[in-house]
């Protein structure tokens, strides 16, 4: 097998706190030229520190590699300086960052940006490099370039972000393209796309793949070879084909069987939770010299819907559909028209005060973990917050007795975690941290926007568990919103469907997968992974 790169015996660690601790041992594997190989394991497992340790982008000198070299062109990328590794990075060798907010500059726009990786590996001029930017946003199913071009990362959606970095990863034709689960904020029709995508251009340039992701029916689409990781240490590879028909080892057979479990559809007509009348959300456009408004983009335009007691609805639709300005509409943290009533208030005559009050009630677990995670509070800080807020009276030991229990319930060990910051934990492992915090004040109605959708398949299932015994405990109510149709289809009793601000189909989960009347939606379904 003709090699582009070799792993030989690496094994990475940290110094932390005192003590040093190896997070990924003595692995050994290839990646072939004009190959893909997929790195597949549970989060914390080394998967991406193996990933940062080929570019060395590990946080020196925190991490260290005790052993091992990492062979591309004859050249042990280990040994190599920081000026050396430039000259790779982003021309030889480019990435995919799992969290595409964390990786892109909030100062520059879209253009800059791009531009700027095009120029540093080139003799083109500006101008040039302007068009070759066009050209790749037009590749990766970019919508509305002439706008979107001039755009900074933060008016852009989680999806549209995550197809500028693919656009930034391929811009100088690499020989290796390391993506960290590209596919993890886009939607379903997208996704299809990318991978799609990927495999043209891998064919183009014969170019090499390693392919970092949780959703094994992704790997199956692209993958040529996998590794199968747990606790730092490959405990499998093989082909594609023996992996998936001939697992050896147990923990391949578990993360094989791991499926979405469906939910049991609460039957009864219970009391409405959550009632929303003529909702719009429209963001003026400004011209002249006066600012005078222009236009409007309605980002949500005059949308109804019932959310009873106990019951999920979950909320569909492609990136930009809108629906992030609804869930930020009915927290009350951007101007709404219409009506929201929650829990028999009306939550647009609610002063201030009253509307904190009402905050534990609600609670809310954001996509991206990291940007709503402070990175200056440990776990105990960032859990306690609410309860610091809304249970002052508790005592510090009974605090403690909660955070303990509430960790617990979503995988995580107190003692290993408690006093940690979040930039040490893998993206699974945050996106935990913010379920345990928004459950620690057991409220009366969360809002899941894509919950699951950083977590490895095994752990996704005990989370969706998770939440449904929640549920039927506690009598929550759920609004989940999330590209994954499989996840959609388990969790939800209701399902609204979200194209250009505008509900385009809503009804039963049953009836919207079995008999959905819109084109819209009938698409949504075909691409389903």
């Amino acid at each position: 097998m003709n090699s582009l790169i070799e792993i030989k015996n690496l094994s990475v660690g940290f110094h932390s706190q005192g003590y040093s601790k190896n997070v990924v041992n003595s692995i050994s594997f290839n990646i072939p030229k004009g190959k893909t190989i997929a790195i597949v394991g549970e989060s914390g497992s080394g998967k991406t520190v193996t990933a940062l340790s080929i570019l060395k982008l590990l946080p020196y000198p925190s991490a260290y590699h005790e052993s091992g070299e990492i062979i591309f062109n004859n050249d042990n990328l280990l040994t190599f300086n920081e000026h050396k590794m430039q000259q790779i990075r982003g021309k030889n060798i480019t990435t995919i960052f799992q969290e595409p907010m964390t990786s892109l500059n909030p100062l520059h726009t879209i253009e800059k940006q791009i531009n700027e990786i095009i120029l540093l590996h080139s003799s083109l001029t500006y101008k040039e490099a302007t068009n070759k930017t066009i050209n790749l946003l037009q590749q990766v199913g970019l919508k509305d370039i002439a706008k979107r071009i001039n755009a900074y990362p933060h008016e852009l959606s989680g999806g549209q972000r995550q197809r500028i970095m693919i656009a930034m990863s391929i811009a100088n034709k690499p020989d290796l393209l390391i993506a960290d689960e590209p596919t993890t904020a886009l939607d379903v029709t997208i996704q299809l796309q990318i991978l799609k995508l990927l495999k043209s251009i891998q064919k183009n340039l014969n170019m090499s793949i390693l392919f970092i992701s949780h959703n094994l029916s992704v790997v199956q689409k692209i993958a040529d070879y996998i590794c199968i990781m747990k606790e730092g240490n490959i405990v499998e590879q093989n082909t594609k084909e023996n992996i998936f028909l001939s697992p050896q080892h147990e923990y391949t057979k578990v993360l094989i069987s791991s499926q979405v479990k469906k939910k049991n559809i609460f039957k009864n007509i219970s009391t409405p939770i959550l009632e929303v009348k003529n909702l719009k959300v429209w963001f003026p456009i400004k011209k002249g010299i006066l600012k005078r408004v222009v236009n409007h983009v309605k980002a949500v335009n005059d949308i109804n819907f019932i959310l009873r007691e106990k019951q999920t609805l979950g909320i569909v639709g492609e990136s930009g559909s809108g629906k992030t300005s609804l869930v930020m509409a009915l927290l009350k943290l951007i101007s709404s028209e219409g009506t929201i009533i929650f829990d028999n208030l009306y939550l647009d005559r609610l002063n201030k005060k009253n509307l904190r009050n009402l905050r534990k009630k609600i609670q809310i677990v954001f996509q991206d973990p990291f940007s709503s995670l402070s990175p200056r509070m440990t776990v105990e800080q960032l859990i306690s917050e609410g309860l610091d807020v809304h249970e002052k009276t508790l005592s510090r030991n009974d605090k403690k007795i909660k955070i303990k229990e509430v960790l617990q319930t979503v995988g995580l060990n107190y003692d290993e975690v408690i006093n940690r910051y979040p930039h040490e934990f893998s993206g699974g492992q945050r996106q935990r941290i913010s379920i345990a915090r928004a459950l620690i004040l057991k409220p009366k109605l969360m809002i899941l926007d894509e919950p699951t959708s950083a977590l490895d398949v095994s752990i996704q299932t005990q989370i969706l568990d998770l939440l449904n015994n929640l549920q039927n405990k506690y009598n929550l109510s759920y609004i989940f919103i999330s590209h994954d149709m499989k996840v959609i289809k388990a969790v939800s009793d209701y399902i609204i469907v979200i194209k250009d601000g505008k509900i385009v189909e809503k009804g039963t989960a049953h009836n919207i997968f079995n008999n959905s009347n819109s084109s819209y939606t009938k698409e949504l379904l075909q691409a389903v992974i």
